[in-house]
């Protein structure tokens, strides 16, 4: 009879931190030490870099692309949906991208070629030539996200999503905060040959593809490539990532995997998510467009719209504090973190603009969605197995994100209020809430069933067995895979 995983290791309760036989808690810690010292630092880097390019848009609205490149209001929005749809196109390729290579290569080199076409947006003189950039810009940048989450599911146990996830979305907000200062520095320097926001983006396209770079030689093609582990540290990850019956990056593709992805209903769950969680975007991008209609200068206004980074971090991780306190209930934390940007849309709404201020504030808070959107990137972290399906589903979760996207901005065309836009953004948030609800019972349902199951399974039914490298050989999903329990 062959060696599994699972008689070495296995943990019956799925995301449980205690140690299993073969590996000591102080070996563990030191290679989940090592993950987080290398690992996750260059994806917070990429991550923060994404978000700096997407939200440069506004920055570069406030100070002059509008007016230099003559845009209606209408083709300012569209500037923000046509990078969608660049990252909805590449959402196809990539599928099938993401599943035949190594994904450390795979998104390095699209890191590499994002940046240059990110310094490219320095060089149009109307909207049509932007516009274009701007598509291009979103087809390159369209592997990152759906290729961090498998990356999270590669190299991290379940209980250990949520946080690792958190920290990489962090990005976002930090960049919020960051992308105002240096735009605010930018334009301050009075002796710059170009405007501030072709200087802006010179600069970010640089660090970016510099990163790229850093990115392709720096991590590993998986845990048993990787540089910095020792063999016996090469020994426990195989070990602790059976308890969670997770067998590392692969390179094929399934096409029963496509079709039980398809017709499983919790993949189009994720798929809803993406779509709803986005529908309020815009507000970030045109926050600082109300702002700036209040009466604030362009250099105000790029000051009062930094502290919405600060706010959205804090409310990402008081989410995380609460996932931490109830571990087993992070449905019910989506839930909640969807109603401080609920509130706030409802008082953009209400609000007059004599409310100074707290207009100001209403907008830090609609703007806070990347909170609910790390506890959602978690669980299709968690949710998903099998190489070909947990690609197909993390790409589901950005395509409904990108039509999301894409279909917003064309709702935020009347300012300074744009109601229509601060409307839609109330009523998504309520269908979200609703949704994640449904996620949560369609989870508990289906692990009470597997836990009524009779679990008799042979090594060559459900068990893993060790390849040369220590790694589990076979490629189960979720659904396969009967031991597997869905987190929710």
């Amino acid at each position: 009879m062959a060696t599994t995983l699972e008689e070495k290791a296995y943990s019956p309760e799925v995301g449980e931190t205690q140690t299993q036989n073969g590996f000591t808690p102080e070996e563990e810690r030191q290679v989940l030490r090592k993950i987080d010292r290398v690992i996750l630092p260059m994806m917070c880097f990429v991550f923060f870099l994404q978000y700096l390019d997407k939200q440069s848009l506004s920055y570069a609205g406030v100070f002059g692309l509008i007016t230099d490149l003559k845009m209606t209001s209408s083709q300012y929005s569209w500037c923000s949906s046509i990078f969608y749809v660049g990252q909805l196109v590449s959402e196809y390729p990539f599928i099938y991208l993401m599943s035949r290579l190594h994904i450390n290569k795979f998104v390095g080199t699209t890191v590499f070629i994002w940046g240059i076409i990110c310094m490219c947006l320095a060089a149009p003189q109307n909207f049509a030539g932007f516009a274009t950039v701007r598509f291009l810009l979103g087809f390159a940048e369209g592997a990152v996200s759906p290729s961090f989450i498998t990356m999270t599911a590669i190299w991290y146990r379940k209980s250990e999503h949520t946080s690792r996830t958190a920290l990489w979305i962090t990005m976002n907000g930090v960049a919020q905060v960051i992308g105002c200062l240096l735009m605010y520095g930018i334009a301050r320097n009075s002796s710059l040959s170009l405007q501030p926001w072709r200087t802006l983006f010179l600069i970010c396209g640089a660090i970016t593809s510099a990163a790229g770079i850093a990115f392709y030689f720096m991590i590993p093609n998986g845990p048993k490539d990787a540089w910095f582990f020792t063999p016996r540290e090469k020994e426990v990850m195989a070990l602790r990532m059976a308890a969670d019956r997770e067998g590392g990056d692969k390179t094929n593709f399934s096409m029963a995997q496509l079709k039980e992805t398809l017709l499983d209903p919790k993949a189009w769950f994720v798929f809803w998510f993406g779509v709803l969680v986005t529908m309020q975007s815009p507000v970030l991008t045109f926050a600082s467009l109300v702002i700036k209609s209040l009466g604030a200068d362009k250099f105000q206004t790029i000051l009062y719209t930094a502290p919405s980074g600060a706010v959205q971090i804090l409310l990402l991780w008081i989410g995380v504090l609460l996932c931490y306190l109830v571990p087993r209930n992070r449905t019910a934390v989506a839930f909640c973190l969807c109603i401080p940007p609920l509130v706030g849309n409802v008082l953009l709404m209400k609000l007059t603009v004599s409310a100074g201020w707290g207009l100001i504030v209403a907008s830090w808070l609609s703007s806070c969605i990347t909170a609910p959107w790390s506890i959602l990137l978690s669980l299709a972290a968690s949710n998903s197995k099998g190489n070909t399906k947990r690609a197909i589903v993390n790409a589901m979760f950005f395509i409904g994100y990108c039509a999301g996207c894409i279909a917003s901005p064309q709702l935020w065309t009347h300012g300074p209020r744009y109601f229509s836009g601060v409307v839609t953004s109330i009523v998504t948030w309520c269908l979200l809430a609703t949704v994640v609800l449904a996620y949560w019972y369609v989870c508990w349902k289906d692990n009470k069933s597997r836990d009524g199951e009779e679990l008799e399974q042979t090594d060559s039914e459900g068990g893993m067995a060790l390849d040369e490298n220590g790694l589990p050989v076979g490629d189960m999903t979720d659904k396969e895979d009967r031991r597997f329990r869905y987190s929710y």
